[in-house]
């Protein structure tokens, strides 16, 4: 079944103030997941008018991601300052997390506020630094399985709402996350809603269809405040479409590399000895990208695509490059099942947003540092569980002879 858009007999701005109304006064516990952009600064704005209209209240999630902006941390300290009166609980998180390092092959994976590191600045002093704060907590558990267990703890067992502010139009990814078909809503009439992993907590998209010129929009008009370091990254002449706050080192992110250069030097110097992969990450990330494969990616002349995948995965480390076979292995046999005996060298469209199976597609997510092979449709394996997957995946490689010889 086909998705369909259909049209609203009322703006953007008017529908998510109703849906953001609705939860507050339907859910009894209500948590803001923020990071300091543009998209969630939006929310949060909205979500405190009408908290302050109906007399409600909502907690608030932010992920400290120790390498971040001065400007973003203000930013942040002003929001909750200037909504102190219906924020109930503001959850500063700066515990240990794992997330991907898109800058280097040889630590492919990074672990802020890591034990035993020089970080690159100090947490809050009223930031979440016990370990023991969360009962679900795991030391270095990746960011993905935190947001979905504080979800659940968050909820307490009882029917809860985590406000996201993603918008369908950022990406093929985000479209999916909340407009498939094999989500359950709170209700037919709630496409804004998925729920969350425990069956206790909702997440809720209140801005979902939302464009990029919609959020400009709304804060030149409404005179709200903002990160102020979109300013500076639009006088560096960054389009508004990378114009990204959140981890510092992923895929899309690296691309902005290059301003904690221009804009803070001494964070700059910390983070290129704090983090494998910074300074070329620097130089190469916010250039045409063909460095890392991000839109562009070309090959040797002498190659085919298959056999530049071969030459890139040879080149790599070799636990960096085991790890790869292991998930491009598993690719290739779910289509061998599938009755393809080998995926196309190249096809149409298959660099893009969507899964289009080809070893081109394959040389860009080695190219693009892309670790856990998001591009291929693979999510992060937990990491207590990664060792065991790990021996598994070489044995079901030999069974299957594929890429057991670089073949």
């Amino acid at each position: 079944m086909s998705i369909i858009k259909l049209p609203l007999p009322l703006s953007v701005l008017e529908a998510s103030r109703e849906r953001i109304s609705w939860t507050l006064n339907n859910l009894p516990r209500v948590c803001i997941s923020f990071s300091g952009g543009k998209d969630s600064t939006v929310m949060l704005h909205l979500a405190a008018e009408q908290a302050r209209q109906s007399g409600k209240k909502f907690s608030v999630l932010f992920i400290d991601w120790e390498a971040q902006f001065s400007y973003t941390i203000n930013h942040c300290q002003k929001l909750r300052t200037l909504y102190c009166d219906v924020i109930d609980t503001f959850y500063w998180v700066a515990l240990p997390l794992t997330t991907q390092n898109s800058l280097t092959q040889f630590n492919p994976e990074w672990q802020c506020w890591e034990p035993g590191a020089e970080w690159v600045r100090q947490p809050p002093e009223d930031a979440i630094t016990d370990p023991d704060f969360f009962p679900f907590y795991e030391p270095g558990m990746s960011f993905e399985l935190f947001v979905q267990k504080f979800a659940d703890w968050f909820s307490q067992q009882r029917p809860a709402a985590v406000m996201v502010g993603i918008r369908a139009d950022e990406s093929y990814n985000r479209f999916l996350t909340i407009a498939s078909q094999r989500k359950r809503r709170f209700a037919d009439d709630k496409p804004w809603t998925t729920v969350a992993p425990g069956n206790h907590a909702w997440y809720v998209y209140p801005i979902y269809d939302w464009k990029t010129a919609d959020i400009w929009t709304w804060f030149a008009k409404s005179k709200l405040p903002y990160n102020p370091l979109y300013d500076l990254m639009h006088q560096a002449g960054v389009p508004l479409r990378y114009m990204r706050i959140c981890e510092p080192f992923g895929p899309e992110q690296r691309q902005g590399l290059w301003l904690y250069h221009v804009l803070e030097p001494e964070r700059w110097a910390a983070m290129c000895q704090r983090v494998s992969g910074v300074h070329s990450g620097g130089i190469y990330a916010g250039q045409d990208n063909q460095f890392y494969g991000h839109r562009k990616i070309e090959k040797p002349q002498h190659h085919s695509w298959r056999s530049y995948a071969h030459f890139l995965l040879y080149s790599m480390p070799e636990a960096t490059a085991d790890h790869y076979r292991n998930k491009i292995a598993v690719y290739l046999h779910w289509y061998q099942k599938k009755g393809m005996i080998d995926i196309p060298d190249t096809q149409p469209a298959d660099i893009g947003s969507k899964d289009v199976p080809s070893w081109r597609r394959i040389c860009k997510v080695l190219l693009n540092n892309d670790y856990w092979c998001r591009q291929l449709s693979f999510s992060p394996t937990k990491a207590t569980q990664y060792k065991r997957y790990r021996e598994r995946m070489n044995k079901k490689r030999q069974q299957w002879g594929i890429l057991c010889n670089d073949n």
